[in-house]
């Protein structure tokens, strides 16, 4: 970007945006138009976690070829052989770390951020459900959005690796509800429903024990029930949320962010922030965003969301 063209930007109404000290490389887009870049726009690396949300993309452009009727789908109409506790499974549960695969509990009883149960997600995606290589489901989200760099993925769990532009543009792509360019390319109810809160507050976390893989599919790259406590009242749809939640009780997850916020995340600072409401896109990958700490202000991504808003 010239100085030329952040000028005119910045001459928009509204268009003003502070721009946080993430480091690594990253970009902002105000209204669906650049502000602000940094580092290397094209590179493609895994997003690690972030690809979640890129799933919950795909599925829903399954929805919309009538694939499927919706994400409450039983996993077991794909051909899984499931054990009796897990029959009940959706792609729902698969969507909010509620599937109980590989754990004690039942689909729906228990949160665990869950990298057996997403294994399970990207093979029922891509194998079952589409029945077509990752690369060929993943050009229609490509096309529609106009991606310069598109998604490779790593062979075996299907990891992703994005450009920093391209996911800004599946962010954005999510800020809008499905537009792009002025055109509804999926229906904007499926992003009503699921771009909210899927977990209840109450919810307990797992038990303690080993992953029970009876598939035996593999890890997406973690455990059955790493990374976090966090996620019941603030996860769903593979995006966190800007709510209470059950080790958070009486503080929002970014305490200085509007309500609308939502955000993925991914390991190695990979990480994408959306504020509808302010018509702001920040992605930074390899960046700083801190340790996960959803309801305390010093958390590093709540002062990086602050910086943006001032």
């Amino acid at each position: 970007m010239t100085r030329r063209d952040l000028l005119a930007l910045l001459a928009i109404p509204g268009a003003q945006a502070a721009i946080p000290q993430t480091g690594g490389r990253g970009c902002i887009l105000k209204n669906g138009q650049l502000l602000h870049a940094w580092g290397d726009q094209t590179e493609r690396r895994d997003v690690l976690s972030s690809a979640k949300p890129v799933m919950t993309t795909l599925l829903f452009f399954a929805i919309q070829e009538k694939k499927i009727a919706g994400l409450d789908a039983r996993v077991t109409e794909f051909g899984w052989d499931l054990m009796p506790k897990d029959r009940t499974m959706t792609l729902a549960h698969l969507t909010s770390m509620t599937s109980g695969y590989a754990r004690p509990e039942a689909p729906g009883e228990a949160w665990a951020y869950n990298d057996f149960a997403i294994q399970l997600y990207q093979q029922t995606l891509f194998d079952r459900l589409f029945r077509q290589s990752p690369e060929a489901v993943a050009a229609r989200l490509e096309n529609a959005l106009g991606m310069e760099d598109g998604i490779a993925f790593r062979p075996g769990n299907r990891r992703m690796s994005v450009s920093v532009r391209d996911f800004a543009r599946i962010a954005e792509f999510w800020r809008n509800r499905g537009k792009w360019r002025g055109r509804q390319i999926l229906p904007g109810s499926l992003f009503q429903r699921y771009c909210r809160p899927q977990t209840r507050r109450d919810l307990p976390q797992t038990r303690k024990a080993q992953s029970n893989d009876y598939l035996k599919l593999g890890s997406y790259g973690g455990g059955s029930d790493h990374f976090t406590e966090y996620g019941a009242g603030i996860y769903g749809g593979n995006w966190w949320f800007n709510g209470t939640g059950r080790l958070h009780p009486n503080s929002l997850t970014w305490p200085d962010a509007p309500k609308d916020t939502f955000m993925s995340i991914g390991a190695g600072g990979n990480c994408a922030v959306v504020i509808p409401s302010r018509k702001l896109v920040l992605v930074a990958m390899g960046a700083d965003w801190g340790k996960l700490e959803p309801g305390n202000p010093a958390w590093q991504t709540n002062q990086h969301i602050k910086a943006l808003l001032r």
